[in-house]
């Protein structure tokens, strides 16, 4: 059965600042099962919707950065921790203020019927736009890229035993490969490449988070090395192909 593809909430986020005004479907999009989201700006707690309102809309650029431990982003220095824990992090420049907000999210229910508390902290932050160009690049290098990471996971899953692994394993990669975006929650007007890219990218990390459940068949710690050297390269192609299909620059 194909699968819901899963995206960060700073991907739907950058998605909804780059394409609409409108506060109440960007925060419909955005919450989706969560509680009500907060926003703390300088200490003083406010509704996603009232600080979308006070942002105005669409911003001038946005960008998202996926980062995890050891792996270098564009993440300004005031939030760059907290991006890290949090594994992602919107940067955004409306009119002359250039902000960061990274969401913190706490899980609460049971595994059956899950809950999530979720509050963006946000900080002004120096422009960022140079430096996140740098790093995530084009959306042509992001699907090429993309092409080359789905070889690399296909032959690290087929030549370490994916082929022995529990068959409900087996099920779920082929629903997140068959998986398609949540479309009530991607802004319409989206072009058709960078749909391309989220999508993609999106098959690819999940596919990653279920082949890291556990050793896939390895028979040797060797063999479990190098199935997950090659996996962590193809969530770092994935995590900058996200990016960069949810980034929107001006560069002016």
């Amino acid at each position: 059965m194909a699968a819901t593809l899963d995206l960060p909430r700073s991907v739907l986020l950058a998605l909804w600042l780059a394409a609409s005004a409108e506060p109440d479907a960007t925060v419909a999009a955005v919450q989706h099962d969560d509680e009500p989201h907060a926003v703390d700006a300088d200490g003083e707690p406010v509704t996603l919707r009232d600080w979308l309102t006070w942002l105005g809309g669409p911003v001038d650029d946005v960008a998202v950065v996926l980062p995890v431990p050891g792996d270098p982003v564009a993440a300004p220095p005031a939030v760059s921790h907290d991006a890290v824990v949090a594994g992602e992090c919107v940067l955004l420049r409306a009119g002359a203020r250039t902000l960061a907000a990274v969401p913190h999210v706490e899980q609460f229910g049971s595994v059956y019927e899950p809950g999530h508390a979720v509050t963006w902290r946000t900080a002004p932050v120096p422009d960022w736009r140079t430096t996140v160009w740098a790093q995530v690049g084009t959306l042509e290098d992001a699907e090429r890229d993309l092409r080359r990471g789905l070889l690399t996971a296909t032959e690290a899953l087929v030549s370490l035993g994916v082929e022995r692994w529990r068959p409900d394993a087996a099920d779920a990669i082929a629903g997140v490969r068959d998986g398609a975006l949540p479309e009530r929650r991607i802004p319409r007007g989206i072009e058709a490449q960078r749909l391309r890219v989220l999508s993609s990218a999106a098959r690819l990390r999940g596919i990653v988070a279920l082949a890291t459940q556990d050793d896939g068949g390895a028979v040797n710690t060797w063999q479990a090395d190098q199935r997950s050297t090659a996996l962590r390269e193809v969530d770092r192609v994935a995590r900058r192909a996200m990016a960069a299909a949810a980034t929107h620059l001006t560069r002016g």
